[in-house]
């Protein structure tokens, strides 16, 4: 593979996941660890990524660059507008974190009337912003590469509230292996969102779906919605809607 056509895939990977870590893309691509090591340098030196330790990240997703542009940001406001017209005022609801999520915060209506707990600084700061509903900040360790607090702290809280729905980004989802992420931490405090919830919804672009990371979170069946950017009739979603309410 040329290195236009490599540097090429990493992008693509680090625009679908927000962050990539070096052993995955050694492992994917089949080069040594010096080769993606000197990609992620020339890439990051055109400040197309951020280096990160243990591989890179979206410099959309990096709340420090000042940088408001988000991949496939129309088709990100089009699963946000979906996935609003599940909240009803007088609802509490649970908001992971992601670009995706954050869509929903700007554009949720001024005259709704719901409480939102949420894991993620920056999708509270969106909310108080965009929002009058009340916004509540749950605390822990402040994950800096997805800027969502993980920790024993934020999981005991979540152990103590009831929401009546639970909305949740992914990095990857299968009908084989359901929701898996490639962080520990994150994948552990995504368990407790979802158990924290009544129903739980997830938002994804398509071009995630049919893909896994290492580690899992959960079974399809565990979840009540798959809220994408295409049409449910579309094909490629038919698999999900007889494990899912797909919108």
């Amino acid at each position: 593979m040329l290195k236009e056509e490599r540097q090429n895939f990493i992008m693509k990977q680090i625009n679908l996941h927000n962050k990539v870590l070096s052993s995955d893309l050694c492992v994917k691509l089949n080069v040594s660890e010096d080769t993606i090591r000197r990609d992620l340098n020339e890439l990051a030196g055109s400040a197309k990524i951020k280096k990160v330790y243990g591989g890179a990240m979206s410099k959309s997703f990096s709340h420090t660059t000042g940088i408001k542009e988000t991949y496939a940001q129309d088709a990100k406001r089009q699963i946000a507008k979906k996935a609003l017209t599940l909240i009803n005022d007088g609802m509490i609801v649970l908001l992971g974190g992601g670009t995706t999520i954050m869509e929903m915060a700007r554009l949720i209506p001024k005259d709704r009337r719901c409480t939102f707990f949420t894991v993620s600084p920056v999708v509270a700061m969106e909310l108080i912003e965009y929002s009058d509903c009340e916004v509540i900040l749950l605390g822990g360790s402040l994950l800096h590469d997805s800027y969502i607090v993980t920790g024993s702290m934020v999981i005991n809280q979540l152990a103590d509230i009831k929401v009546d729905l639970c909305f949740l980004g992914t990095n990857a989802i299968s009908l084989q292996n359901g929701i898996t992420d490639s962080v520990w931490e994150v994948v552990q405090v995504k368990k407790a969102m979802i158990k924290s919830a009544n129903k739980t919804a997830i938002v994804s672009i398509a071009e995630k779906l049919n893909s896994d990371e290492k580690m899992k979170v959960c079974n399809l069946n565990t979840l009540n919605y798959l809220i994408t950017d295409i049409d449910p009739t579309e094909q490629m979603l038919s698999p999900y809607i007889e494990v899912l309410n797909v919108l």
